[in-house]
């Protein structure tokens, strides 16, 4: 008996070590929800990055003009600071103003084409290499970038930045249709701020990052573009190696974190949805709200990224190293805020303290009439230096709130479609990129700071009208065209009211004679 029990024992021991070893190791495997969001977070961070240290590095690229100027030109601008190590050097290339609004908006140009086919892409085939390849060229084109205005100038830049953007808009599309994949309702607010907020970073890095290269090395500009560039590729393959389109392909995510994400993600999220349903997507009344709230975020953040280094520049006097300090700070306080209120608004919503939909609003009127109120606030403070930078921090600082508000509300609308939605969205927002610089190219031909006030009035209207909209016709739920059921349903109806009106044709043409 003994010798027949001994084999049971050991059996019955060694099954309870394999289960206490299979959930030891379970406790110890990182979420891979997470290590997404995270290779989210660094894929904006470096777009950012790529995206704007051009705004920095122009300012020394470009000859400086100083003219003794009209009265109206010694009240509206500010004196240079005194030490000379810290004044602006200047650059090679003799672009006016409109020529630099044009260079800084022609990014924009390429960005908005590829939005749709991005979403769309990132959709059928998941968003992993859409977003890669997407990334990658814009590092090569990041680091070709000295060569091509060495060789060809101005004109070579703004093809280069038209590359750019064509690389770069398939990068909120792709990252939204993998939230959708990712992200459980309950975390939504927390992990797509998260992953949004790499603008913001990726923003106060390239800034500051481009400040001390452009003071300290002895290469110049060129070196600003060859270090983004760089980090640009070593992203990628990374971001390869480690991160998947979904849950599913995932050959490292544990069995407990799959079930998790299937069992919440099941409702509203379906591995191969109908087609986009465009007939009730271009009708619904809350995406054209979610639309409006996106071009108000873009018309101001699109006017603070590509030009608030020209303004610490041209009107402030700031110095480069300065500069990019203080052009990096506002985004510094943004993200803290995002990540803050992110956390807020999960909480809110899931202890039934606001419904989802109000939460969104709320976060989208404080980052609309805030930021709107501060910027105006700063430019009526003439040259106080110190205290316009602070009034630009806080106002940059509530716009952090867009993120748990409208920023993630394409997932709360449509998580099948939210590739689409988002390209369609945020391709409709990137307009404001091209409009912007050529604005204030337009506006500011002597760089005073009245000039700049209208820049910054323009930017408070269009955010109070957009908000406006977004506050009367938002939503934060799942829209019924989301449902494949009920696309499914509304199809088999046409083809039964198709049928029936041949039938009852074919009724009249006998005579009325079944």
């Amino acid at each position: 008996m003994k010798e027949e029990k001994i084999p049971l024992v050991e059996k019955w021991t060694k099954s309870i070590e394999k289960r206490r070893g299979n959930n030891l190791q379970e406790g110890f495997r990182i979420p891979q929800r997470w290590v997404f969001a995270v290779m989210g977070f660094l894929a904006l961070f470096i777009a950012y990055a790529m995206r704007v240290c051009l705004s920095i590095a122009i300012t020394e690229m470009v000859i400086p003009h100083t003219d003794n100027g009209t009265k109206e030109e010694t009240e509206g601008q500010c004196p240079i600071e005194n030490d000379p190590k810290e004044s602006t050097a200047g650059g090679t290339y003799d672009w006016d103003e409109n020529t630099q609004g044009i260079i800084l908006s022609s990014f924009y140009w390429g960005y908005v084409v590829t939005h749709l086919p991005g979403g769309m892409l990132a959709e059928n085939f998941g968003g992993k290499y859409s977003l890669g390849l997407g990334i990658l060229s814009t590092a090569i084109f990041t680091l070709v970038t000295p060569i091509a205005v060495e060789w060809r100038g101005s004109t070579a830049l703004i093809v280069l930045r038209i590359l750019m953007g064509l690389g770069e808009g398939t990068t909120f599309p792709a990252l939204n249709a993998m939230l959708a994949q990712w992200t459980p309702p309950e975390e939504r607010s927390k992990i797509g701020s998260m992953v949004f907020a790499g603008a913001q970073l990726g923003t106060v890095f390239a800034t500051t990052l481009s400040g001390l290269i452009l003071h300290y090395s002895s290469m110049g500009w060129p070196a600003v573009f060859y270090v983004f560039g760089a980090l640009g590729i070593l992203w990628f393959f990374v971001w390869v190696l480690i991160c998947y389109n979904n849950p599913s392909e995932h050959p490292f995510i544990s069995e407990r974190e799959l079930k998790y994400l299937q069992d919440r993600l099941s409702a509203h999220t379906h591995k191969k949805p109908p087609p986009v349903p465009w007939k009730h997507l271009l009708t619904s009344v809350p995406v054209w709200a979610l639309i409006a709230a996106q071009i108000g975020h873009d018309w101001g953040f699109f006017t603070m990224v590509t030009d608030l280094p020209k303004y610490m520049s041209d009107v402030m006097k700031y110095s480069i190293k300065s500069n990019g300090y203080l052009s990096s700070l506002p985004y510094l306080c943004m993200w803290f805020c995002s990540i803050i209120t992110s956390w807020i608004a999960d909480w809110m919503i899931t202890s039934d303290l606001m419904s989802r939909t109000n939460v969104r609003k709320l976060g989208t009127t404080i980052a609309s009439i805030g930021p709107g109120i501060f910027i105006i606030g700063a430019s009526y403070l003439g040259c106080d230096k110190t205290n316009v930078v602070v009034l630009f921090t806080l106002g940059m600082t509530l716009m952090g709130t867009f993120y748990p508000g409208m920023k993630v509300n394409a997932l709360d609308l449509s998580p099948n479609y939210s590739g689409t939605l988002m390209a369609l969205v945020n391709g409709i927002g990137a307009l404001t990129g091209i409009i912007t610089p050529l604005i204030v190219g337009a506006l500011t031909p002597n760089k005073s700071l009245i000039e700049w006030r209208i820049v910054f009035w323009i930017v408070l209207v269009v955010f109070i009208i957009t908000n406006i909209i977004f506050i009367v016709y938002a939503s934060g739920e799942v829209q019924n065209w989301n449902d494949p059921e009920f696309l499914r349903t509304e199809k088999e109806k046409k083809i039964q009211k198709i049928e029936g009106e041949s039938t009852n044709e074919k009724f009249e043409l006998r005579g009325g004679k079944s």
